[in-house]
């Protein structure tokens, strides 16, 4: 029997397979897509990533797309609709901080031009490639994400600590943290 090799996080649950195997890794380069995940690992602060993976549709919905134009202009009402949401996390600080980074989020592309130039101006635009052998070498945060995180709190985002960072780069591909083994390693 052939059996494929992933990282060991995903193993056993087929959205999250799914998931490891489509997209974690690999790299992201436009405003749209780095804004969802942004705001995704945001609300994944203190939860386990599967939890928020399948919920991912029902935020989609409840945040207009992840249209960061949109959800930079959201009133109370709006915030007060959200917290009812059973199918979102409903955490107010965590969508009041969405809305918050979608304005931040803004401001950044004005000034560089797009999200993507400034996250991306951190690894000189190219992914860093990391040879982890095993899921346990594999870092919580590193100093370039101590560095992102207090870059984007200077600009005004929250809910992004060096581990939500860190996880942001691994999502969007900044940095290549499959394992060595898994057959994702060399595709992405």
């Amino acid at each position: 029997m052939n059996t494929i090799e992933r990282c060991l996080w995903c193993q056993g649950d087929a959205l999250y397979e799914a998931y490891h195997d489509q997209e974690w890794g690999v790299p992201v380069y436009d405003d749209d897509s780095l804004f969802e995940f942004l705001i995704l690992e945001t609300f994944q602060a203190g939860l386990s990533w599967i939890t928020i993976l399948r919920k991912r549709e029902n935020f989609r919905k409840a945040f207009d797309d992840f249209n960061y134009e949109k959800i930079a202009h959201y009133d109370q009402d709006k915030i007060d609709n959200l917290l009812l949401d059973a199918g979102i996390v409903r955490n107010k600080l965590k969508i009041k901080a969405t809305i918050s980074n979608a304005q931040a989020f803004i401001k950044i592309q004005r000034e560089f031009g797009s999200f993507s130039k400034y996250i991306w101006g951190f690894v000189d635009g190219k992914p860093i490639k990391n040879t982890f052998r095993t899921h346990s070498e594999i870092p919580a945060n590193t100093p370039l994400s101590d560095k992102i995180s207090k870059d984007l709190k200077k600009r005004g985002f929250k809910f992004v600590g060096s581990t939500v960072v860190y996880a942001h780069m691994q999502a969007t591909g900044m940095v290549n943290d499959h394992t060595t083994n898994c057959f994702r390693y060399n595709q992405v």
